[in-house]
């Protein structure tokens, strides 16, 4: 399989997993259950690596660099999204999130000397434009739809999702050199899982109110976080990682980031409302953009 193939059943995976996302989230709060899904994880992925002998391919050079990228893209980035998420819905967040295609334009500029056309520039234009227009518009008829609804400050749910596009972004670009190498990409997602879990459990070791849990867990919420966590970061994380180390970060970006896409026909068939019509523009111009920054 192609890594093209890879990075959109990565993108579905996820659209998938955000919309499970929204009642565990919002029962055991944001830091509980990116602390409960991150360890699910970690035992699913370090279980895979152990079954296929995937361990024996790290080398210690790549370990602090793919910790490092668990720290980043996973236990500030997916924080970050499930903090979004629970103020402004899976659609909205995930509009947010795909903004890590342009970033990772951005950064690429910044940190490896990448020139970026006036053509690009109009492609990133139509990111943020596309995002806004979702987000802002997006919502007219569907103020019955509890998915839709803006918890709390509009603009603080959109900086969590801006900053998780961004730490994905950084954590796509500190492990991609790893990638490039023989390691096995389930035993590096293992690690950079491992390394989130471990951030988790020391903050809440600490003591900080943010990291307890809202409600006590119960048997049907773990089941929806197991699942959830082997579907977008056991599978979904680790097919992005195959798909780094066959095509260039900036592809697998644009590939990763037609989530919001897939989720419109996903929440249509969920809540049997259909998205308006703005939310579909504002999807197709984020995507537009990323290619045009891309490709």
């Amino acid at each position: 399989m192609g890594y093209e193939w890879l990075a959109l059943a990565a993108a579905f995976l996820w659209a998938v997993a955000s919309l499970l996302s929204v009642v565990p989230a919002q029962h055991l709060g944001t830091f509980a259950y990116s602390r409960w899904r991150m360890g699910c994880t970690s035992i699913i992925l370090g279980s895979m690596a152990l079954y296929t002998g995937g361990w024996s391919s790290v080398e210690q050079s790549g370990v602090a660099a793919m910790m490092l990228s668990g720290v980043i893209g996973i236990f500030i980035g997916d924080t970050a999204l499930f903090a979004c998420l629970n103020r402004m819905g899976p659609r909205q967040a995930g509009l947010l999130f795909s903004c890590h295609a342009v970033f990772s334009a951005i950064l690429g500029y910044f940190l490896f000397s990448e020139t970026m056309t006036h053509i690009e520039f109009i492609g990133a234009l139509l990111v943020f434009s596309g995002v806004l227009t979702a987000i802002f518009f997006g919502r007219k008829g569907q103020a019955a739809n509890q998915l839709e609804s803006i918890k709390g400050n509009v603009w603080a749910g959109i900086t969590l999702g801006l900053l998780a596009a961004l730490c994905q972004a950084l954590g796509g670009i500190i492990a991609k050199p790893v990638m490039q190498t023989d390691i096995d990409p389930v035993a590096a997602s293992a690690i950079r899982m491992m390394t989130a879990f471990a951030a988790h459990c020391l903050l809440f070791i600490s003591g900080v109110k943010l990291a307890r849990a809202t409600l006590p867990m119960n048997i049907k919420i773990f089941a929806i976080t197991a699942v959830n966590g082997f579907l977008a970061m056991a599978v979904g994380m680790t097919l992005i990682l195959y798909a780094l180390k066959q095509g260039n970060v900036g592809m697998v970006a644009l590939l990763s980031s037609t989530t919001p896409i897939m989720l419109l026909p996903i929440l249509w068939i969920y809540s049997g409302k259909r998205p308006n019509r703005f939310a579909w523009i504002g999807a197709m111009m984020a995507v537009a953009g990323t290619g045009i920054l891309v490709v």
